[in-house]
């Protein structure tokens, strides 16, 4: 029988509290227990990004946080991102410089644009690169999206 947890954690700026399976991961507490489905499961490995949030400021890979880690976490998931409207500039440029195709990368790709910016608000290219480093996308070659980061930097920086 496996261990059950109480945790409290913000999610997407609201508070709640869950009993969870103490092996459970906390990519499926948000897609399973909180239905938010923009966090996609790529590999489930910390290798591919698509599930990159934002825990307590930091950007990370759910798959790799176990949920009994998140106690007391603020956690920022694609669905509630919307600080400060960066998160409508990014989504906004992906669309524009067309980095959008099959779209499964899209939600971690932008949450690590998200992070980036509010750390660097006028990355260089290569510090774009860098900062979408952990993201893989199969469809677009990368050049897009680093055309659309430069872009929605410049946007926010309005």
């Amino acid at each position: 029988m496996v261990q059950t947890m109480d945790i409290s954690f913000a999610l997407n700026g609201k508070e709640y509290k869950l009993s969870v399976p103490a092996n459970a991961v906390l990519l499926d507490i948000i897609r399973d227990k909180m239905h938010l489905t923009g966090t996609k499961e790529g590999c489930g490995r910390g290798e591919c990004g698509a599930c990159t949030i934002l825990f307590n400021g930091r950007s990370v890979n759910a798959c790799l946080i176990l949920a009994p880690q998140a106690d007391g976490a603020e956690i920022v998931t694609v669905e509630g991102a919307d600080v400060e409207r960066k998160l409508l500039s990014i989504q906004k440029a992906f669309v524009e410089e067309g980095a959008i195709q099959c779209g499964f990368c899209t939600p971690g790709m932008i949450m690590s644009s998200l992070y980036l910016l509010n750390k660097n608000p006028n990355p260089s290219i290569s510090e774009i690169r860098e900062g979408i480093s952990g993201n893989l996308c199969r469809c677009t070659g990368y050049v897009k999206i680093i055309k659309a980061v430069e872009r929605a930097s410049k946007d926010i920086g309005k």
